[in-house]
């Protein structure tokens, strides 16, 4: 287990974040069609090894989530694996393992996420092949008489369960439940969902007997649903979010890395810089996606000339994200 607990006090150590880089083939080939690259298993190759290869990346960036094809593909122009190209940079290579969100019920809008079918020997092999870290993210939806008890318990066993699994195969689970929020709800009604969940989920941590030491969490920041027409300021997002947190993330647990569900990049980065300026029991950090890498991509638009513009988009938020981490952006 101490091994667990070194690599996941890494992935959360102070003044770095976690990049998310494991979209699937159909969010990319969305992203691509957006900046007019037809996406490919080539095209795709290109565009992250221009994003991994970013020169002092890992002074930023503690760990890389990557798709399973990512995990097989070689940086382009050498002869390295890329989750082997990363450990050489003392960037640690993580992997998504779950099989994505559908239907809890026939015609209903909650979401269980799937994936447990064949994980253990999945895991196996991925930890062969380099990973350190996995991650599986659960969907939790607002709207009218939802989320039900039933959805976010479902969700809530379907981490514990990979969670318990990964810690078996020697791999950090990185446990991610995603309360969405799309919508009109207010904060109120987003700190009372993720509060919900946050309990649920660590309840079921706990019953699964998972190493709270040996994991991060990667929640939603608590803020009002995009489409309300009050929106939280940045000080009471970080005050909500922290006391929603302080309420039932364990002392024990290493770290925080919030996702930044689809905010804007700078927001992602001023509400993460806010928490930063208050004591906390963890280290809080990112696990940015979009936030990180929508400069870059626009940059990029499928041209290897842009690379080191491409590169340089990518540092500048990398690094802000860090300094945020600091409270000091």
């Amino acid at each position: 287990m101490s091994e667990l607990h070194s690599i996941a006090a890494r992935m959360v150590a102070k003044g770095k974040g976690i990049l998310a880089a494991d979209e699937s083939t159909g969010t990319c080939t969305k992203r691509f069609e957006n900046i007019g690259v037809e996406c490919t298993s080539e095209s795709r190759c290109d565009y992250r090894s221009a994003l991994f290869t970013s020169p002092g990346l890992e002074s930023y960036i503690s760990g890389v989530i990557l798709y399973d094809e990512t995990f097989r593909q070689k940086i382009v122009g050498t002869n390295h694996l890329i989750p082997e190209y990363l450990q050489s940079k003392d960037i640690l290579p993580g992997i998504k393992v779950d099989t994505g969100a559908h239907p809890l019920k026939e015609g209903s809008e909650e979401k269980n996420t799937t994936g447990l079918d064949g994980l253990s020997e999945r895991l196996g092999e991925y930890y062969a092949l380099g990973a350190r870290f996995a991650k599986w993210r659960a969907v939790i939806t607002l709207g009218d008489g939802i989320p039900s008890d039933e959805c976010i318990l479902a969700n809530a066993e379907g981490l514990a369960k990979y969670a318990l699994l990964c810690q078996q195969a020697n791999l950090v689970p990185i446990v991610e439940p995603e309360v969405l929020m799309d919508g009109t709800h207010t904060i109120e009604s987003s700190f009372e969902v993720t509060d919900k969940t946050l309990n649920t989920v660590f309840e079921q941590l706990e019953q699964h007997h998972v190493d709270l030491k040996g994991i991060v969490l990667k929640p939603n920041m608590v803020l009002s649903g995009y489409d309300c027409d009050n929106q939280a300021s940045i000080e009471e997002v970080a005050q909500q979010t922290l006391e929603c947190l302080t309420k039932n993330v364990p002392s024990e647990v290493p770290g925080i890395a919030f996702l930044s569900g689809g905010q804007s990049n700078d927001l992602a980065i001023s509400h993460l810089n806010e928490m930063n300026k208050k004591d906390t029991d963890w280290n809080v950090t990112f696990s940015y996606g979009r936030a990180l890498q929508q400069d870059a991509l626009k940059i990029w638009a499928g041209n290897l000339e842009n690379t080191n513009a491409t590169q340089g988009a990518l540092l500048s938020r990398a690094k802000a994200n860090s300094l945020a981490t600091k409270g000091n952006f």
